[in-house]
């Protein structure tokens, strides 16, 4: 009898002190829209790994890729009231709420990636987390959506004019529209998480997109030409609810910012080496690859950069532009 009593005890002590265990432990979400595969996910893992060895398990980051949570846009709502933790987010849908954000994506801005990304650590990329921050959303890093290409199913683009008349997607996002309507394309807004069934019904001809999103949404099963045109940067702003990062103590918010730096990191050098290789990739896969007449399209995009320099954010534009040169 004494034996069970013992035995009973100590299963209950055992219950008593995993139960106070799990009361400890803290989950919160990250949404994103990209699929398993894309730096954007691979990063987003890393950063929950490292929060939680980081905080001793106090902390479980729980990562909702591929739009489970609803499309950007949904998701920046959700981190201003407060129903979402973070997300690793899409320039298009902060920059709705913080227009700023859309000077990143003038076309031909930067000459090459790193470029991007040393305005974005320095005073641009701090002024953008204060305008964030005034909008409920802490910015916890800076990541990487790559440059962005076009891909259709109808023909070779090696000029601005062979994109005149093509229906080609785009995101939720002004700068992007202007860019294409600019070239001659019809624009037309669609989800990303519906490009892929757009693209095979015939909805739309073509997309812009980084490599990475082409090749990790499969999008090359239903196009046929891609043109390496660079016309546009974009970044993928990693942020947490104002409400939640104000819940952190501060040795947890250095430990989240900590692990959000190690992750910004792998981010983006996943993302630069996927750039480096998958041009080859998707050629193997079938998929014909064009080179542009560059200039051509500098010129022709011209009208967008004095649209913008004389919009409502126009000062901020041109800060931009200056500190991109």
């Amino acid at each position: 009898m004494q034996r069970r009593f013992l035995a009973l005890a100590a299963l209950a002590l055992g219950a008593a002190t995993l139960t106070a265990a799990q009361a400890q432990t803290t989950k919160l979400t990250l949404g994103h829209g990209a699929a398993p595969g894309n730096p954007r996910h691979e990063a987003a893992v890393k950063f929950a790994d490292t929060v939680k060895a980081k905080t001793g398990g106090r902390y479980e980051v729980q990562v909702a890729h591929s739009s489970q949570l609803g499309d950007d846009a949904a998701m920046v709502t959700a981190l201003r009231s407060g129903t979402l933790d973070m997300s690793a987010n899409s320039q298009g849908a902060v920059a709705n709420v913080v227009p700023e954000y859309a000077a990143l994506g003038l076309p031909f801005l930067f000459n090459d990636i790193q470029s991007a990304w040393k305005l974005l650590d320095g005073p641009v990329g701090e002024e953008l987390a204060k305008r964030t921050a005034a909008k409920g959303m802490v910015v916890l890093g800076y990541w990487d959506n790559g440059i962005r290409h076009v891909t259709n199913s109808k023909r070779p683009i090696k000029a601005p004019a062979d994109l005149k008349g093509l229906k080609v997607r785009t995101p939720p996002d002004a700068m992007t529209m202007d860019i294409m309507q600019t070239l001659g394309a019809d624009a037309q807004q669609i989800k990303f998480s519906e490009l892929y069934v757009a693209l095979q019904q015939g909805v739309v001809d073509g997309q812009e997109n980084p490599l990475t999103n082409i090749v990790s949404a499969k999008l090359y099963e239903v196009q046929k030409y891609l043109s390496l045109t660079g016309h546009k940067y974009e970044t993928n702003p990693f942020l947490m609810s104002k409400r939640a990062w104000d819940r952190l103590s501060e040795a947890d918010r250095k430990a989240f910012q900590e692990a959000a730096t190690e992750a910004t990191a792998l981010q983006r050098q996943l993302s630069r080496e996927a750039d480096e290789k998958l041009a080859a990739e998707l050629k193997a896969k079938g998929i014909q690859i064009e080179t542009v007449d560059r200039q051509a399209f500098v010129a022709a995009t011209r009208p967008v950069y004095d649209k913008w320099a004389a919009g409502a954010t126009g000062d901020f534009v041109k800060r931009v532009v200056q500190q991109a040169k």
